[in-house]
Parts: C-alpha cells; structure tokens; sequence
C-alpha cells in the first residue's frame, strides 16, 4: 500500500506491549509503532541508519551519549552503529520511524 492515514491505521502486536504496521519496500521500511506505557529497551544498535517522528505521547530517548524526552513533532536520528535505546512513561506513545532494509 502506497498510502497511510495514520489516524486509523491497523496496527498488530509486534511483541508484547508494542503494536505496529510495516510496509517494506526494496530499500526502505517504514514503520508505525504504538508503545505502551512504561515499557524500556535498554539497548542495541545496528548496521543502518534510523530514523523518526513522535506522532503522540513521551518518549525518552538516547542516542551514543545523548539522552532526550521527545514529545508529538520531534524526531530522532540515529547513525549506523551506535548504541541507543528509549523507555515510556505512563502513557502510549505513537512514532513513524524509518529505517533502510537490511539484507
């Protein structure tokens, strides 16, 4: 599908306490994620670049040795290679993040 409304898309479970829609291209995945409240991943990294927008809710983020709290319309980049992770408050938060695909 070439178009989303983000507003009503279908999301499914990804893994517990995370529901998301992908669409996958040749090159690039894009994905909606709505996580639940105080859910964390403590961290990884991987071979691609990353990207994202907050669509709805807090979200703590950190990137190598930077931390932030994101909220609706601020985004994120993180480079190839470097540690990051995030962890929800006390509400879901909904982001669009975009990354290459890997092979």
């Amino acid at each position: 599908m070439a178009f989303w409304n983000l507003n009503n898309l279908n999301l499914e479970e990804f893994r517990p306490g995370i529901n998301s829609k992908a669409e996958i291209g040749n090159n690039l995945v894009m994905v909606c994620m709505e996580i639940k409240a105080e859910k964390e991943d403590t961290g990884h990294s991987h071979n691609y670049d990353q990207c994202g927008i907050i669509l709805d809710g807090k979200i703590e983020m950190y990137i190598g040795e930077e931390r932030k709290i994101l909220t609706s319309d601020e985004s994120y980049f993180i480079p190839a290679g470097v540690q990051h992770g995030w962890k929800t408050f006390d509400k879901t938060v909904k982001l669009l993040d975009v990354s290459i695909k890997e092979s």
